[in-house]
């Protein structure tokens, strides 16, 4: 059914022959779905799909809400060869017309509640067909699925065809659509599962989106890989997830994962005894939270680190020394190096900007050809973006991100697109967003705001004005009216100077 379908063929072939080996429960309703349904839902999908006239390269959006279904739909966007495109669910009307006006996507695939809104951004972007699908799988696409003819055989794709598109901030605010291949998912993916030695006997506690690298390209491709399966919880309940750890052997999350568990006073040695593997990853852990959860459960958390154009590049080992603070080793078949601006090594022991190539390094940048040749050096080096420095036993450490990338909750946030809303308001001169140290997410969004002279613009005005423009995880948590932003000689903004004047706690309510 898939042999001729690079990402398919190697996302498929572990199951092959165990059809009614359960891939999946809902933690919600409790169904379970096996690798045959799973996998025949794929195809009925695919088969949609080409009915309304998709062809290989076309592009399929989704803004859907995470279930099983919704996973089938990614697996049929594969196997009828067009590019799978999720968007963050978050995302309001506003920011899906800019992606979908940038993609030029055949078909736009949206949760029933908002067909309405998003219909008529889908008609001004070019959309042809704007179906929809919600958590519990029913929906217009659910229908024509069970319409149309199945897809027995997965259209042929090679590794270098495209098989996503992700998108990531740009450096001016505009996000940018990072090309991935068949090969870049299906070699980064079978990487992780050996070196994590994940097998068709694991199961895996899924809370994270399917909507970026972690949640999807890593979680779901490594279980599918290894044949394993999941329980899959539509949101993350620190409550549900502990319970269900009699069932499981592993956890992939993010520090607020950790953080919240730990308020858990179930949380002990004993309720972790079955689970073999908890995976950190999408923003850094704080050494506090390590050493927590090591005491409290006896384990250690694996941490690694990726990122949307390549996956993931390094992680701390399975079997060895798991350090804290640090990310770990370059995966197999990967090459990571510091370089200064110019691409030459910084000297042993010294911080420098991280480059990575292999096979997991992207195709470049959705109809950017200037911003692809910015980033990736001649030789096939990879500018990142983020600081690094590598201990003696080459470990690498994340200490900075020379982009001013905001991490929150494992999502990327540019400064850029939350200044230009701030800016663009009566009565604000300036703005400069930046992030704070925050336990839970990792960091949190503050702004400082310069006001015109006489203007009497109140933070909360601010806050108001914004927030049905962002995605919620993009609100700043408090915003400071200052008389001026600190800058250097050459009148840049010092966004390291306002991090550390406003480093102190916060308190408030806290936006999830």
């Amino acid at each position: 059914m898939t042999s001729d379908n690079h990402l398919a063929h190697a996302l498929r072939t572990a199951s092959v022959g165990r059809e009614d080996a359960i891939f999946a429960t809902d933690a919600t309703s409790g169904a379970t779905t096996t690798y045959g349904e799973l996998w025949a839902q794929a195809a009925a999908m695919a088969g949609a799909l080409t009915a309304l006239g998709v062809v290989p390269g076309d592009r399929v959006a989704v803004q859907i809400e995470k279930s099983i279904s919704g996973l089938a739909c990614y697996l049929g966007t594969i196997m009828a060869g067009t590019i799978h495109l999720p968007l963050n669910t978050g995302y309001p009307a506003a920011e899906v017309s800019y992606f979908l006006t940038d993609a030029g996507p055949r078909i736009f695939v949206c949760d029933p509640s908002k067909l309405d809104a998003l219909t008529p951004v889908a008609e001004r972007a070019g959309v042809t067909h704007v179906l929809t699908l919600d958590a519990d799988g029913l929906g217009t696409l659910t229908d024509a699925a069970r319409d149309a003819s199945p897809l027995l055989h997965a259209v042929a794709r090679g590794a270098d065809d495209l098989a996503a598109f992700l998108y990531t901030s740009g450096t001016t605010g505009r996000s940018k659509g990072a090309m991935l291949t068949h090969g870049n998912l299906a070699s980064n993916a079978a990487v992780l599962r050996d070196l994590w030695q994940f097998t068709a006997d694991d199961v895996l506690i899924h809370a994270l989106p399917v909507f970026h690298t972690h949640g999807l390209f890593v979680a779901i491709n490594v279980t599918l890989m290894a044949g394993g399966a999941i329980i899959l919880h539509r949101a993350f309940d620190a409550a549900a997830i502990l319970a269900d750890f009699p069932w499981a052997t592993t956890l992939m999350g993010v520090p607020t994962f950790y953080t919240r568990l730990l308020d858990q006073p179930g949380l002990t040695a004993d309720a972790c005894a079955g689970m073999r593997l908890f995976v950190s990853g999408s923003a850094p852990m704080l050494l506090d939270t390590h050493l927590k959860w090591r005491d409290r459960t006896g384990h250690t958390v694996l941490e690694r680190y990726g990122m949307t154009e390549t996956c993931m590049n390094t992680s701390n080992p399975y079997d060895g020394l798991r350090k804290p603070g640090t990310v770990g080793l370059p995966l197999p078949g990967v090459d990571l190096r510091l370089a200064d601006a110019d691409g030459q090594a910084v000297p042993p022991g010294e911080p420098g900007g991280i480059e990575v190539r292999g096979p997991n390094l992207f195709k470049g940048y959705w109809q950017m050809p200037e911003k692809t040749a910015a980033d990736m050096r001649p030789d096939g080096w990879f500018i990142t973006g983020d600081i690094g420095q590598i201990d003696d036993d080459g470990y690498v450490s994340i200490v900075g991100r020379s982009k001013d990338l905001i991490i929150s909750g494992g999502y990327n946030i540019y400064p850029k697109e939350i200044e230009a809303l701030i800016d663009d308001m009566d009565g604000v001169s300036e703005s400069s967003a930046f992030g704070l140290p925050d336990p839970d997410f990792g960091e949190s969004v503050a702004v400082a705001v310069v006001l015109d002279k006489g203007a009497t613009v109140t933070p909360d005005q601010i806050s108001a004005a914004i927030a049905p423009q962002l995605a919620r995880y993009k609100h700043p948590r408090i915003v400071h009216i200052v008389s001026e932003l600190p800058r250097n000689t050459m009148g840049k903004v010092q966004k390291n100077q306002l991090r550390d004047t406003y480093a102190a706690p916060m308190s408030g309510p806290r936006d999830s």
